[in-house]
Parts: C-alpha cells; sequence; structure tokens
C-alpha cells in the first residue's frame, strides 16, 4: 500500500495569542489563560503551519501592543486581525497596516469590538484606505438583519462556520453575497462541521478557510489534530490545497509560502 500524500500546507485563518506581558480586560469575568507565541509555535509543530491570522479577542479590547509583538515574534506569513474604534485616526490605520494588520474584527456575540452601528462605516473606511476586510464572530441565526449590510461591505468573512445550525441557510446566504467563512472552532460550534462544510463548498468552494481557533478559549473542547482530518474529509480532493491555504492566503493578500524563521 502506497503511503498518503501528505496534507499540505496550512494557513492558519484563526488564531489567539494571548500573552499576560500586555493588557487584558476581563469579558464578563473571564480572562483566558496564557498562550504567548512560544506556546502557539509548540502546539503546531508537525501540521505545517506556514501562515495565519492573529485575531484580537473580547479579552484584548483596542489594545494593539500585543498584536504588534506578536506579529513580529511570528514572522512572514503572519497577519493580524485587529479592533480598532469608530474613532480611530487614518494615521493608525496605516501605522496597523505597515505592521501587517490585515482586517478588522467586530465581536457581536462577546463584545471588545466597535459597535453594531459602526459596522458599515467602519468597514467600508479600513477597506478604502488600507484594503482591509471585516470580520465577524456572530452567530448565523442573527444573520438575517444584518445581511442587506453585509451585501454592501467589499469583503467580509464569518467566524466558526457560523456557531449554529439553525443559522446555515443564512450562512449560505452571505456565501452567495461573496462572504467567506472559517472551518474552526469545532469545539464550539453547535452543528455538524462536516454538513456545514460540505454546504459551504457546494456554493463557493472559495469561501471556505482552515484553522486552528487555537487556544480555543471558552470552547467546550480544545482545537484537536483531527479537527483537520475531519476537514479534509469533508472537502473534495481538487480544493485540498485552497481550503488550507490558496483561499485564505488570497483573502489575506498573503505572497508564496514562508517558513517561519528560524
Amino acid at each position: 500500500m502506497s503511503a498518503p500524500e501528505p496534507a499540505g500546507p496550512i494557513f492558519d485563518a484563526h488564531l489567539h495569542i494571548v500573552d499576560p506581558r500586555f493588557p487584558l480586560i476581563p469579558n464578563d469575568g473571564y480572562l483566558p489563560d496564557p498562550f504567548p507565541v512560544a506556546a502557539y509555535r509548540q502546539r503546531v509543530a508537525g501540521l505545517d503551519v506556514r501562515g495565519g491570522a492573529v485575531v484580537s479577542g473580547s479579552f484584548q479590547g483596542f489594545d494593539q501592543t500585543y498584536l504588534l509583538d506578536a506579529l513580529a515574534r511570528l514572522g512572514p506569513g503572519f497577519v493580524g486581525v485587529t479592533q480598532v474604534p469608530e474613532t480611530v485616526s487614518d494615521a493608525e490605520i496605516a501605522r496597523l497596516d505597515a505592521a501587517g494588520v490585515r482586517a478588522v474584527r467586530f465581536n457581536l456575540r462577546r463584545g471588545g469590538s466597535a459597535a453594531l452601528h459602526a459596522l458599515e462605516p467602519l468597514a467600508r473606511r479600513v477597506h478604502d484606505l488600507a484594503g482591509w476586510h471585516a470580520e465577524l464572530y456572530v452567530d448565523a441565526r442573527d444573520l438575517p438583519e444584518l445581511l442587506p449590510v453585509l451585501r454592501r461591505l467589499p469583503a467580509v468573512s464569518i467566524d466558526h462556520l457560523g456557531l449554529h445550525r439553525d443559522g446555515l441557510t443564512h450562512l449560505l446566504t452571505a456565501v452567495e453575497q461573496g462572504a467567506r467563512v472559517k472551518a474552526t472552532g469545532f469545539g464550539r460550534v453547535a452543528l455538524d462541521p462536516a454538513e456545514t462544510i460540505a454546504a459551504i463548498m457546494a456554493v463557493d468552494p472559495t469561501a471556505l478557510m482552515a484553522g486552528t481557533d487555537l487556544p480555543s478559549t471558552r470552547a467546550r473542547r480544545p482545537f484537536a489534530d483531527a479537527d483537520l482530518d475531519l476537514l479534509a474529509d469533508a472537502v473534495d480532493g481538487r480544493h485540498q490545497a485552497a481550503v488550507r491555504w490558496a483561499n485564505a492566503a488570497a483573502f489575506y493578500r498573503i505572497g508564496a509560502l514562508t517558513h517561519w524563521p528560524v
């Protein structure tokens, strides 16, 4: 029997770095355990992660110091997804863009980001200024009221497969409108990941982006390597490389494959 072909490199489209050297803000009384860059590197060793998106969490608010430090430590191939207030200056957006930030996050589930009323004007402004897209942490059951806004945005992604099976129809409508979806957080969702992945792929195979959701804060269970196997089983072989790398690399404007510096 021939050995299986290697799965190929992955762009981790959703990861968090939690470094207590930088400000942390309790969210509903919750503070995550430390998960610095060294811990992330150790956890994904062997998974052929060559890039990724460091996402600001509710517990990091508008702090940028941890993110800029993490991007400098992770090196080429890694970008930032930050939270900024609607009053953020053009100069600050330019500064963050130069450091590798590529998106603004709206945490509609847990807060810590700009408010919902700022979604359209802020998303449009950061895209016009720096080409950033908007990322939404949102329960797909809440998407119907947002779909008209999302349709008008130049680029948007939705975290963790939309979280709930009862929102799948709305999630697929968003995909039809051009939204990207992160196949992440299998330990926190109330849905069948394989079924949801297959449904998204049937609508737009370029929409799906793989990731770990490490360190899986507040999830029922943390990311397991087997989650990537589940993803591979749910995606047709023709699209494996795109889901693991190319879809996200294009969306986050990453160039050629990179290796972490020694």
